[in-house]
């Protein structure tokens, strides 16, 4: 797939994404369009996960660890075949093991994640497991930045790097923003890159929302001996411009009119990408 064919498929997923948070009545919806991009690149150029391949001890393990973004997670799966486009319409239903955190009965998905914090000490023995058994899959955790208030993090990250866990990459989702306000006045985590390199990471800065950017990064070899942490500079709610860098779309449904004028602005979006193909 081309880097224009991506960003195509980035629009549609916003707009899958915004229309199953409508039909199930709940979802954070700033915080799936933040990282929508980087789920883009992972699963359509990166992870070596596929229908077919989601059984293979082979394949690459993608941890959700901001799991309350878990619409996001479900549109790429979905896209991908993973399951039927179909099954995104029980979200949040009686009985539908679609519910608002990533759980190990869809598939396509490796862990139960959601309380903030785990992700990254499950990808942690994720990736440790990988080395004692001799196995080459890699391991990829997305962090959201407000989670990193969340000391387990730093135990981890510690770990990491004192295995030399270089098959382990934790991207962050750096859009600042949190539930109750901006990250930096919440409890302010800066600066993050120096931070992760102070516990021995081998440490990225990209354009969250720029294919190509996020394509290099993501695709380049490991250094030897470290693990890799991507930060990746995020708008939230990207996309949908009454949404953006605004904190109470954090964990908000948009209405019949916000969805309307949300979809209007991602179809202009779209025929302004096909046209730049003419």
């Amino acid at each position: 797939m081309t880097d224009h064919e991506l960003q195509l498929k980035a629009v549609g997923l916003r707009r899958a994404m915004l229309q199953l948070i409508v039909n199930a009545g709940a979802g954070h919806t700033g915080g799936g369009l933040s990282c929508i991009d980087i789920l883009n690149v992972l699963y359509n150029r990166v992870l070596n996960v596929s229908p077919e391949t989601f059984g293979d001890p082979t394949r690459d393990r993608y941890v959700q660890s901001k799991g309350h973004s878990v619409e996001a997670l479900y549109a790429v799966l979905a896209d991908r075949g993973l399951f039927p486009a179909s099954a995104l319409d029980t979200v949040c239903r009686y009985r539908s093991p679609f519910v608002g955190h990533p759980t190990r009965k869809i598939s396509g998905i490796e862990m139960n994640t959601g309380a903030l914090g785990h992700g990254l000490p499950i990808s942690v023995g994720l990736a440790l497991a990988a080395k004692m058994d001799q196995a080459g899959y890699r391991v990829f955790t997305l962090l959201g930045d407000g989670e990193l208030a969340e000391g387990s993090n730093w135990e981890a990250a510690m770990a990491a790097a004192h295995y030399r866990l270089d098959n382990l990459t934790a991207i962050l989702d750096h859009n600042s923003l949190q539930i109750t306000g901006r990250t930096r006045e919440v409890c302010n985590n800066e600066p993050l890159d120096a931070k992760y390199r102070a516990f021995g990471w081998e440490v990225s800065t990209v354009n969250g929302h720029d294919i190509s950017e996020l394509t290099a990064v993501l695709s380049q070899p490991p250094r030897k001996g470290q693990p890799t942490c991507i930060i990746a500079n995020t708008v939230k709610g990207q996309g949908v411009s009454f949404m953006e860098d605004v904190a109470r779309w954090h964990h908000r449904v948009p209405t019949e009119q916000e969805l309307r004028q949300a979809l209007a602005e991602l179809d202009a979006a779209e025929a302004k990408l096909k046209a730049t193909a003419l």
